[in-house]
């Protein structure tokens, strides 16, 4: 098994959004993510999938060994929110993912990886 903890900030929600080209305002700006009905300025899904992935990979025994991940965007992760990223061997060369947020909600779900060991 593979865990790690991560606790989201503006500051690295706005690097992400440089780094990535993806500077939607509802990543950015707490009035608009406010205006289309969020409660602030939210995460980008694939920084979180990209932390999970490094779990998987971890968990894999290196990320070349992973062949396939599925995700499906579940939940919200707002700034201060801390979340759980954990990898665990299902079997079959498959691994189970998961993402919890501090309150227990899944913010990823139906994830999961296929690896050769």
């Amino acid at each position: 098994m593979s865990e790690r903890k991560a606790t989201f900030t503006r500051e690295q929600i706005a690097e992400y959004a440089e780094a990535s080209g993806d500077r939607n305002p509802i990543h950015l700006d707490d009035d608009f993510a406010r205006s289309v009905g969020l409660p602030g300025l939210i995460a980008h899904g694939m920084l979180q999938m990209g932390i999970l992935a490094t779990v998987a990979a971890q968990a894999a025994g290196g990320s070349d060994h992973l062949r396939r991940m599925s995700v499906r965007f579940a939940g919200m992760v707002v700034p201060g929110d801390t979340v759980t990223f954990r990898a665990e061997p299902a079997g079959g060369g498959t691994l189970e993912l998961t993402a919890v947020n501090q309150k227990g909600e899944a913010v990823l779900t139906k994830a999961s990886a296929d690896y050769e060991p």
